[in-house]
């Protein structure tokens, strides 16, 4: 018909994630982005897929140490895979293979949960589906012997852990938000630690490394802002609550019933010290990321058969608090 205009591309995610001027989404294969390096199989797990989302297809991978069904209960640990909110899934070479190892080395029992990427789902959509991963779990520890078998033989609930990488520890963050306010019921899961390494998180005002980006890293303030446009709701800012959770539009973390944190040595770094850090000793990974985020384990119970760590005082906590709500954020993502 004259004077139409042909569909053109308004959004470009390196030729894998593309959105049209008619809204029309088209995904390239994302394997292109993967690492050329091989992630031999580790021998010894157990490891199949099961549904925990029957609304959506929403498929979790669950892994064991084969020896652990004659052995004593191991810790669980829910993972969720980085990729900007956009790209990945636990199929994915090198997250299938960090959970094999999670669960040999440790060892644990480790969920591996995939969740709605955007755009074709835009946030909160993940948020919703990790917590949706985490009420499967505590059915499962409701049904008791009727459980999954592997779980029912295997998993101690009393000692969970929701882990995430990037965008997956975004989405653990704001699970531990949802369950500490209330929000997500998971009694008689007994949530013992998070781990967030490089979590994924913005804000409309630039901080300092994203002002000014150490040369050489691989995912750049371009692309980070990209994933943000297109995971973000439409007409969202940066500042959107699960972008931004201490910025202008966010409630208040003071009332969050967070568990204990450990000490850490290491000082909070921009966008990654949601949690808090102190002096003195404490089970805190710091990893320099391209744009100034860091790893966070924090453990505030012990995981396996290692020593129990003190806990820090309330006004320890409190001071904690004080300094990641006066922390200027930066971010991290991939």
């Amino acid at each position: 018909m004259s004077g139409d205009t042909a569909p053109h591309v308004v959004e470009d995610y390196r030729g894998i994630i593309q959105i049209l001027s008619h809204g029309t989404i088209i995904r390239s294969d994302p394997a292109v982005l993967g690492s050329p390096e091989s992630f031999p199989d580790v021998p010894g797990v157990q490891w199949e897929d099961v549904v925990y989302a029957t609304e959506h297809g929403g498929k979790l991978r669950v892994y064991r140490p084969a020896a652990s069904a004659a052995a004593e209960k191991l810790p669980v640990i829910v993972y969720f895979h980085s990729g900007g909110f956009c790209l990945g899934t636990f199929e994915q070479p090198n997250f299938h293979s960090g959970c094999l190892r999670l669960a040999s080395e440790l060892p644990a029992v480790v969920l591996a949960a995939d969740y709605r990427l955007a755009p074709e789902h835009r946030l909160p959509a993940a948020l919703d589906d990790g917590a949706a991963a985490l009420s499967w779990l505590r059915g499962q520890a409701l049904h008791g012997a009727g459980a999954h078998l592997w779980l029912a033989e295997s998993a101690d609930f009393t000692k969970v852990f929701v882990a995430g990488e990037s965008s997956g520890a975004n989405i653990a963050h704001h699970v531990a938000v949802r369950h500490g306010s209330g929000q997500l019921a998971l009694d008689p899961l007994l949530v013992s630690g998070h781990v967030l390494v490089t979590p994924f998180f913005g804000g409309a005002e630039r901080t300092a490394t994203e002002a000014e980006p150490p040369a050489g890293g691989w995912f750049t303030l371009e692309a980070s802002d990209k994933m943000w446009r297109l995971s973000l709701p439409a007409g969202a800012t940066r500042d959107y609550p699960v972008a931004n959770p201490f910025g202008p539009d966010s409630p208040s973390l003071e009332p969050v019933a967070f568990p204990p944190v450990p000490p850490a040595r290491h000082p909070p770094r921009p966008r990654a010290a949601l949690h808090g850090e102190a002096e003195g000793d404490g089970e805190a990974g710091g990893a320099r990321s391209p744009r100034g985020g860091a790893t966070r384990v924090l453990f505030p119970r012990t995981m396996g058969r290692g020593s129990q760590r003190a806990h820090p005082s309330r006004k320890a906590l409190r001071s904690q608090k004080q300094r990641c709500r006066r922390a200027h954020l930066g971010t991290d993502g991939s």
